[in-house]
This record gives structure tokens, C-alpha cells and sequence, in this order.
């Protein structure tokens, strides 16, 4: 952990020094415990939950309240929220998003469809065979400023935020629509999938939130309540990585009378920043303030064999080695206990195969006029997404860099023009000039003998333009949301313990086949 905890408690004992009847010693395992919990991009720590490591289970949470309180600190700088202890700033900023939010559920459309109008509809939505759910947030969008659409993977969601927008475009055609992401490869998916179920006159951009709200680095955007957004519609794809400061800043672009759409699967990890809105929206309490602006998507329409069926199991949380045990040779989900201290070489074999393919098409690349012919551009791109190993850590045995190490060599730690021909890159910064969010994707390729990126958008750039930027072979598996691939190979890290959100994430990144693997020595 950082040193965040320590200089913290120091501060606090200096500015707010606690009275002698304060018990001290109740205070620093409190705080470094809230520290370590905004690390994570959680807001706080659930009083109902198990005392957090380091903290003794008796007394717990009784005798940390008091010390709080006797030490002046609950309130003027912790605190309490029913079962949940949080920062004091933190706390105030998850408020005010949830009172936006909330408020945004009881506001009505204005103006409110015709009776004509809602029979053209309902006939749209028939024709696209949409069931009740499905239909419901149709309706949702029709009446009111905001729908909270949730589902996991197959049940929907593309599909019913298209007819969504079909129906508004239908009772107002000149909606000024906008969709977003937050990131690059999200907002490419949602882009490409929306477009194919779409006419050409319905289709709409598509762009990361960054992007949208203008961001000009260090949490600063354009785009703000004195400049607010120019659209009628937003619609939010993967929200469940969206923290909390950047949902702040887009509630406060957003013009009053817009309709906001979000869309998430609640059993996806976290965002890697502070602050799990959706996991607050999804709450039982905060579920029933927003009433029917929340629709949940349950049946599944795309059928994705074992991983499907495991991706289920962990989502409500059922025992899972015992559905492993029953999968078969011929799932589309595969099981492989491995030695812990080492990369099992059927992961290795696989990446290199990937490895291989990619050079291959890389060195076959035509070009005209400084560009590569598009047929070669798109198999290339296209292979990119074929296989992908992830791990839910980035060091250790098991960890990303390990990975890289094993499949580059010396070359892992070169620049990335001396890397192999056809290595994957993973771009780690926003670069609105260049129009480049972090976790955008490209490929390394080869023109007149210069080494240059192919970004997943198409565009060529200088590897000069990429400072800090790592191969992309292996991801993590929070790099890896928003993404998809034709086979995901999954290593559950032995130094992490299983996290059912962090598998299902991993797994549900697949689109035809996956490989879990988990250590021999664990049970």
C-alpha cells in the first residue's frame, strides 16, 4: 500500500489532535482501513461487513464509532451513512451525483408523446420482438429523463437501447443524440453494434467521455455547467466503469431537460478510480428512489455455451469448482489447474500462436500512398481480437509483465519500436490531441523499413507519439473491460484471492471460448 494511510493519520493528529479520552489506538488501523478502501475505488467501509484486516473483531464497529466521536472526528471529517463510514469529501460528491440522478428519475419528457405517436411505437417495438422488459425501458425513455438499463452479457441491452433510440428518432427527429463510453474500445464496440442495427439516417456519434466533456488533463474539462453539452439524448454504454469525479463532471455538462441513458452489468468489477456509481445505483434503497427509471434485463438471447452458464453461477454467487468439475471436452469453457509459481505453458503456446499470426500479417501488409490496403488493415485489426490472456494482477507469478517477459524477452523492456513485428500496444494516457484515450489498442507494423503504429481506429502513428505506452499480448482484467475477443485465456492469480466480480468479468470478455486457469495447490 502507499504511504497514503500514514501521512494521512499524521495530518489528522496534527490539525484535529484528539482529546485524551479518545482512545488513539483505535484510530490509525480506521484510517489506514479507509485508505485502503478508496485504493481499491471504494468510497468506504461497510459497518455491517466483517472488521477490515488489521482490525480486531471485538468491539467491532461499537468502539471505532466512539473513538471517532470522541476524538471530534465522525462528521467533521468521517462519516456515517447507515452502515457505511466514509471521507467526509468523498461522501458529499456521492450525494450530490445520487440526488442528480434521482432527481432526473421523477422528471417528465417534455413534450409527452401523442396517442398516435405511442401506436407507432408500440408497433416498432413489436416488429423488433422485444420482450416486456425490453419494451418497458422503450416506455421508460418515452415519459421520463433518465433509464438505468441493466443486464449481463446476451440479454439485450444493444438491442434495446437501438429500438430506444428507433422510438425517439421516431417521435422527434431532429433529437440531438450523442453516445459514449469510457473508453476508447468501448465506445468503438457500441459504435459499431449500434450502427449495424440502425438505419444510416438514424445513426448517431459515438465517443469516449473524455472525449465528450473535453478533457484538458489534472480532473479539468470544457465542458461544464457554464458550457454545458449540446444534446437532447446521451446514452452511457458500460457505466459500470465509470467512477465517481468523472460522473460528477458529466451530471454537470449535462443540460437540465436532457434524457440520460445508462447502461451497465452490475456484476462487472469497479472502476479502477474512486467510486462504484453504478454499484450505488444498483442498492436496494437508492433501486427504490429511482423506481421505474431502473430496468433490468434477464433473459438470455445469446447462448454462450459453459462460459455463459459459469458467468450465471458467478454472478449469484453459487460454489463454483464443482460446475467446473462437470464441464466437458467439447464446452466452449476449459479448466486447467497449474502449478502456481510458474506460466503454464498451454497459455504461453496459445500467445504465441497470436504472436505468430499477427507477424504473419504484418509482414503481409500491402500498402498505397503511405496507407495499408484496407482488406489487410481490417485482418490485422481483426486479429487483434481473436485471443488475449488475462490476470487480475500486473506482477507475480501469474501477473501481465510476467507474461510479457516469457513472450518478448529482452524486448519488453525496449522501446516500443524495438519491439516484434505485429506486438499488440496498449496506449496508458489520454491524448485528446491525438484523439487517443487510454486503453486504446494498435498493432506494431512496419512501413519502408520505419516502424509505425496501427491504431484499432485505423490511424497510423509514430511510435514517438506513444510515450509510455506497453504491449498488449496480456491485459489486466480492468484493461480489459469494455473489450471483447474471440478466445480469453483467464489466469486467477495464485497471490489474489478468487473474486467471483473479477472472474466474471475476465470470462465474460469472450465471445466463443475461454480458458480459466487456477493454481493445483488451491482447493
Amino acid at each position: 500500500m502507499s504511504g497514503l494511510a500514514p501521512a494521512l493519520s499524521d495530518s489528522l493528529l496534527r490539525l484535529l489532535p484528539p482529546p485524551p479520552e479518545a482512545d488513539a489506538a483505535l484510530l490509525q488501523p480506521l484510517i489506514t482501513a479507509l485508505c485502503q478502501a478508496l485504493e481499491r475505488g471504494e468510497l468506504g467501509i461497510d459497518l455491517e461487513a466483517p472488521p477490515p484486516e488489521g482490525i480486531a473483531a471485538e468491539g467491532w464497529p461499537e468502539l471505532q464509532l466512539q473513538a471517532l466521536a470522541a476524538a471530534g472526528w465522525l462528521e467533521a471529517v468521517i462519516v456515517r451513512d447507515g452502515s457505511w463510514l466514509r471521507w467526509r469529501r468523498w461522501h458529499g460528491q456521492l450525494q450530490q451525483c445520487l440526488e442528480q440522478i434521482t432527481s432526473r428519475s421523477g422528471q417528465q419528457h417534455q413534450p409527452a408523446p401523442t396517442a398516435a405517436g405511442l401506436k407507432a411505437v408500440q408497433a416498432l417495438t413489436a416488429a423488433a420482438g422485444l420482450d416486456a422488459q425490453q419494451s418497458a425501458a422503450v416506455s421508460a425513455l418515452l415519459h421520463q429523463r433518465l433509464v438505468l438499463l441493466l443486464g449481463g452479457p446476451g440479454t439485450g441491452k444493444t438491442s434495446t437501447v437501438a429500438t430506444m433510440l428507433r422510438a425517439a428518432l421516431a417521435l422527434e427527429p431532429q433529437l440531438r443524440v450523442q453516445l459514449a463510453a469510457p473508453t476508447g474500445k468501448a465506445a468503438a464496440r457500441l459504435a459499431e453494434a449500434l450502427d449495424a442495427a440502425l438505419d444510416p439516417e438514424q445513426q448517431r456519434p459515438c465517443s469516449t467521455l473524455h472525449r465528450l466533456l473535453e478533457a484538458r488533463g489534472g480532473g479539468r474539462f470544457g465542458r461544464d455547467a457554464r458550457r454545458p453539452l449540446e444534446l437532447d439524448l446521451l446514452v452511457v454504454d458500460e457505466v459500470s466503469m465509470v467512477d465517481l469525479p468523472l460522473m460528477a463532471a458529466l451530471l454537470a455538462a449535462l443540460p437540465a431537460e436532457a434524457r440520460l441513458v445508462l447502461v451497465g452489468d452490475p456484476g462487472q468489477l469497479p472502476p479502477v478510480g474512486t467510486g462504484a456509481v453504478l454499484e450505488e445505483l444498483c442498492r436496494p434503497d437508492q433501486r427504490q428512489r429511482l423506481g421505474a427509471a431502473v430496468v433490468e434485463l434477464s433473459t438470455t438471447y445469446r447462448n454462450n455455451g459453459a462460459i455463459a452458464g459459469i458467468a450465471a453461477a458467478l454472478r449469484q454467487e453459487q460454489p463454483l469448482r464443482p460446475q467446473l468439475e462437470r464441464l466437458g471436452a467439447g464446452d466452449n469453457l476449459q479448466w486447467l489447474e497449474a502449478p502456481a509459481q510458474q506460466l503454464p505453458p498451454e497459455v504461453l503456446e496459445a500467445l504465441q500462436e497470436q504472436q505468430h499470426q499477427l507477424a504473419q500479417l504484418c509482414r503481409a501488409l500491402r500498402w498505397h500512398g503511405g496507407e495499408p490496403h484496407p482488406g489487410d488493415r481490417a485482418a490485422l485489426l481483426s486479429q487483434l481480437e481473436q485471443r488475449i490472456a488475462l490476470s487480475p494482477v500486473r506482477r507475480g507469478p501469474w501477473g501481465v509483465e510476467a507474461l510479457h517477459r516469457a513472450l518478448l524477452g529482452a524486448a519488453a523492456q525496449a522501446p516500443l519500436e524495438r519491439w516484434p513485428l505485429g506486438t499488440p500496444v496498449l496506449n496508458r494516457r489520454n491524448r485528446p490531441e491525438q484523439e487517443l484515450a487510454n486503453g486504446d489498442t494498435g498493432v506494431l507494423v512496419q512501413r519502408d523499413g520505419e516502424p509505425w503504429v496501427l491504431m484499432g481506429s485505423g490511424r497510423l502513428l509514430h511510435p514517438a507519439r506513444l510515450a509510455g505506452a506497453e504491449p498488449a499480448l496480456a491485459l489486466t482484467v480492468h484493461k480489459a473491460q469494455g473489450s471483447q475477443y474471440r478466445e480469453v485465456l483467464l489466469l486467477a492469480a495464485p497471490s489474489l484471492r478468487s473474486d467471483a466480480r473479477l472472474l466474471y468479468t475476465g470470462l465474460t470478455r469472450a465471445r466463443q471460448r475461454a480458458l480459466l486457469v487456477t493454481p493445483a495447490d488451491r482447493p
